[in-house]
């Protein structure tokens, strides 16, 4: 009786580390990218002074 398939193996090229290093690699510049220059949010301070005053006086609505 000879060795099972999976007892026969061919040793490892790395090809999957490879290729996932690479995607790491790639996939970071692009949320590097988002992070070093975010998308400008205009801030209404006064809407949201008054959303949390209505908070704090306990009104829902």
């Amino acid at each position: 009786m000879g060795k099972h398939l999976a007892d026969k193996r061919k040793p490892s090229t790395g090809a999957r580390v490879k290729q996932f290093m690479r995607l790491a690699r790639e996939s970071g510049r692009i949320w590097q990218g988002l992070w070093r220059q975010p998308a400008a949010v205009p801030v209404d301070d006064q809407r949201r002074t008054q959303e949390f005053l209505r908070i704090a006086r306990g009104h829902r609505y």
